[in-house]
């Protein structure tokens, strides 16, 4: 989309906030009623051109009485959506007295799917309060000017000259992610919890994508986000994937727990005439929308750090796992981003050509929380003795919206390539030249991806080879195993005190913790590491666990000698010399 246009649009409906709704509303309510209308005014602009069609199918229709009517309508109206209404917004402006009760008309003719999109904008709400500040027809009256074009199509002059682009659908998701952006920005709540940079999703699609691209045929694909916010990832996949093959078919599935992006979201795919039904709402872990499902692709930016206690009855009970997706293990209750990873493994396809391939975004919990036989650790070791694992991906900080924190992405498919089979790829694009500093940050977002940057970021994991930035490792070389180092419980007097069966007992207080690679032999490094210091220590093999962790630091450190004595003691009388002359000027003054 033109992005001259993709500001005037933004900035405009922005602007509506503080031109309508300043003295009615306090500012952090001033979404509950932007959003929902730049939603209803793009339905609105998209059936404007068959409007007539459908009222005279619908009196037909109900001159047959027809009962079921939305297929026929349907049609008419040329999308999965229609209203039966007299009015459109610009006709509401016809009879400014009677406003309130005709939009609430207008309202009301939406077909079902528009139905619980206003719903869960919980619109209906706010009519009494807008009526009340005698905002409803000038609100009504800012989204019909001429000076934007929320449809579509282009406007053209008389001559038949465009003068103003049409807004595709790609154009308009950018435009909802920024008013949300803007919103929160505004609110000083999480800038970028419902949606992810387009540069990221773009980078994810390719990572996703391009191994395979030869191998997308003309069937049909299923893709599929389990966290999908305002649904900007589903978008930008399936439009790249088309790009690929523009014969083949996708259908895009999502669930959204918040009720105003998932609102957002369906109307998106509304708009784009995908079943709407395939955005499921509520929360992915505790109520699955696509249990019986499984996606060729999949990809997502599920929250982390955040609490799943929520959701906990319906997936533990009496600390038994009783959800089948979890079995593996669950983390603990204060992060739920590794239950979002292994929702996406259970639903990825064994027997198709292609498996499934999909990339998900996680902090470095996901890397290291957990020891051996923890539910965090457990969950890196299926994926790892699964050879799920292709790639693990370090991004620079400052890269999102809504935090500053180290970020990875992983890629995981169950059809490796034969070069990959048994390895993990760590991809290290840390560094400046990966990224370029925006001029002017957004929210906590102050770097950026540009197409290059994606392209360099691609080519090192398509290349899969070991460089300065990317290291290739067997997967076992990410496991361990811990043991417990036993030592004997002394008397007073020295004396190692023995069990009934005339073992040494075990000392609590001297117990101790060894993690031994998987490669290692156990034996020889307890003579070698553990006996040389504490010869009178054993262990029981019984109780030997095998953890996993993925440690980028340890891969990826690269020693800085320390500065020279001589740099450091110039600093430091510079120091003094400023200190004793701001002294003297204090005394002086």
């Amino acid at each position: 989309m033109n992005q001259a246009q993709h500001n005037t649009i933004v900035n405009f409906i922005w602007s509506i906030a503080d031109d309508v709704l300043r003295d009615v509303y306090t500012r952090g309510k001033y979404r509950d009623i932007i959003l929902p209308f730049t939603v209803l005014r793009r339905l609105d602009a998209i059936l404007e051109p068959t409007k007539e069609a459908v009222l005279q199918m619908h009196e037909k229709l109900n001159t047959m009485k027809i009962d079921n009517q939305a297929p026929q309508l349907r049609k008419v109206s040329g999308y999965v959506f229609y209203n039966t209404s007299k009015y459109t917004f610009k006709k509401l402006l016809n009879e400014p007295g009677n406003i309130r009760q005709n939009l609430e008309t207008y309202l009301d003719g939406f077909s079902s799917d528009v139905q619980d999109i206003i719903s869960k904008f919980k619109l209906r709400n706010q009519l009494e309060t807008m009526e009340e500040g005698n905002i409803t027809f000038p609100l009504i009256e800012k989204f019909c000017t001429s000076t934007i074009n929320l449809s579509p199509k282009p406007v053209a002059d008389k001559d038949g000259n465009v003068v103003m682009e049409g807004l595709t659908n790609l154009g308009m998701g950018y435009v909802f992610e920024e008013l949300i952006r803007k919103f929160n920005e505004e609110n000083n709540e999480e800038a970028g919890e419902h949606f992810t940079p387009r540069e990221i999703i773009k980078l994810m699609t390719h990572l996703i994508f391009d191994p395979i691209k030869g191998k997308i045929k003309d069937g049909t694909y299923l893709i599929y986000d389990p966290a999908c916010g305002s649904g900007g990832m589903l978008t930008e996949a399936e439009h790249f994937a088309l790009e690929i093959n523009p014969k083949a078919t996708f259908h895009l599935y999502g669930q959204e727990v918040n009720p105003e992006t998932f609102a957002i979201c369906k109307a998106d795919m509304l708009i784009k005439e995908e079943d709407p039904d395939k955005i499921a709402f509520g929360s992915t872990l505790s109520n699955d929308g696509f249990s019986n499902l499984q996606f060729d692709f999949m990809l997502s930016n599920p929250p982390y750090g955040k609490t799943w206690k929520i959701d906990q009855p319906a997936i533990v009970d009496k600390k038994e796992i009783i959800d089948h997706r979890f079995k593996i293990g669950v983390p603990r209750v204060n992060d739920g981003q590794l239950l979002f990873l292994m929702n996406m493994v259970s639903k990825m396809k064994k027997d198709s050509e292609l498996g499934s391939r999909f990339a998900t975004i996680h902090n470095g919990s996901a890397l290291f929380t957990g020891d051996a036989g923890q539910g965090e650790s457990e969950i890196r070791k299926y994926l790892f003795e699964n050879d799920l694992l292709e790639a693990i991906i370090a991004l620079p900080n400052d890269l999102f919206y809504n935090t500053g924190i180290p970020t990875y992405i992983f890629i995981l498919t169950n059809k490796k390539d034969k070069k990959r089979k048994g390895k993990l790829q760590l991809i290290n694009v840390t560094a400046d030249h990966f990224n370029s500093k925006m001029r002017k940050p957004l929210g906590k977002k102050r770097v950026q991806f540009d197409a290059n940057h994606i392209n360099n970021i691609t080519k090192l994991f398509l290349d899969f080879e070991p460089n300065e930035y990317s290291i290739i490792l067997d997967n076992t070389d990410f496991g361990f195993h811990q043991i417990t180092v036993h030592q004997p419980e002394k008397d007073e007097q020295g004396n190692i005190v023995l069990d009934s069966k005339g073992k040494p007992k075990s000392d609590a207080k001297l117990r101790d913790i060894e993690n031994i690679p998987l490669k290692d032999n156990i034996d020889d490094f307890f003579v070698t590491e553990v006996l040389p210091f504490v010869p009178n220590a054993w262990y029981n093999a019984k109780d030997t666990k095998v953890g996993y962790e993925v440690n980028f630091a340890k891969y990826f450190y690269q020693y800085q000698a320390p500065r020279k004595l001589t740099e450091i003691t110039k600093d430091i009388l510079a120091i003094e010399e400023e200190t004793e002359n701001l002294l003297k000027e204090i005394i002086e003054a």
